[in-house]
């Protein structure tokens, strides 16, 4: 398999995996944003080093290799350095990644409801400008000028802003999200879930069990670690914990770019959309993710019937 699209947003671009060196084992956790990134990163974590005292924020242990704020040759400095199982974050999809049998593939299905809200959160909780900054001094604004857009109007309600994230209609390759976008992002991972080096995990049961989800990506990661040390470091990576962590364990904690770094663990619910959408809005919603889904894999996403 070879790189087939480009995804290149004002926030991440997928080119700059071109010349990445991969090493037998590495992993890279791709799910679409507000999917559980940040939760599948510290199980990986966890897992890896065995322990949940780590010597450095995990966003440096575990760089998004795709994003616009530093510099391609420093992360790929950075990892070039690391002697651990690298693992390593992404919001591509597989159909843009390079395809490596020695790598890992790891993705995070959640339903996206709960993806719109979720991200709406994240939106109010960007410091835009500090963000900018940050991408302005590693790739220059000017490369990305084409890309440009601006974040959601803060006057729209929060049920202007869900159907603005479902309605989207930004071409695949230039948004990292809405419905469209993070749907074709899971199925690109759905449609190989066969192939032994790709793991779907999904939101839901890393609520409903997520000892057991650690065992089990343990298991697909060939991790050696028995079933009493799982359990014993699971804790650490429960919504509570992480985000009393948030300075250490939240993105972008070295450069700023948060009004909260604690916020950016918000809620870390389902459900959400239960208490924002209407029986119109939900048979609204059912016929659009219809046009953008297969029945099974739908299912799967929304962990039942969309009409639930």
């Amino acid at each position: 398999m070879t790189t087939k699209l480009r995804y290149r947003t004002l926030v991440a671009d997928s080119a700059r995996w071109e010349g990445f060196e991969f090493r037998d084992g590495d992993i890279i956790i791709s799910t679409p944003p507000k999917c559980g990134t940040t939760w599948t990163q510290m199980i990986c974590a966890l897992l890896v080093f065995q322990t949940s005292d780590f010597d450095r924020q995990l966003d440096l242990i575990s760089p998004w290799l795709d994003q616009n704020t530093k510099s391609r040759d420093e992360v790929f400095a950075d990892l070039a350095a690391q002697d651990h199982r690298r693992f390593i974050k992404s919001h591509t999809p597989i159909d843009g990644l390079p395809w490596d049998d020695r790598v890992t593939y790891v993705a995070v299905g959640r339903d996206p409801r709960d993806v719109a809200i979720s991200m709406a959160h994240h939106f109010d909780n960007l410091d835009f400008g500090a963000f900018l900054g940050l991408i302005d001094r590693a790739v220059g604004l000017d490369t990305l000028a084409d890309v440009m857009s601006d974040p959601p109007p803060a006057d729209s309600t929060a049920v202007e802003r869900f159907w603005a994230w479902v309605d989207d209609a930004t071409p695949l390759g230039r948004t990292l999200s809405g419905l469209a976008g993070t749907l074709h992002h899971l199925s690109t991972f759905w449609e190989l879930r066969e192939r032994p080096n790709v793991v779907l995990l999904h939101y839901g049961e890393l609520q409903a069990d997520l000892t057991g989800q650690m065992r089990r990506l343990a298991s697909e990661l060939g991790i050696d670690v028995g079933d009493d040390k799982v359990a014993q470091l699971a804790p650490a990576a429960d919504f509570e914990n992480m985000r009393e962590r948030a300075t250490a364990v939240a993105p972008n904690t070295t450069e700023p770019i948060w009004v909260d770094s604690t916020s950016f663990f918000h809620r870390g619910t389902s459900g959400q959309w239960r208490d924002l959408l209407d029986e119109n809005d939900l048979r609204r919603y059912a016929a659009r993710a219809t046009e953008l889904a297969a029945d099974d894999f739908s299912y799967w996403v929304h962990q039942g019937p969309i009409s639930d």
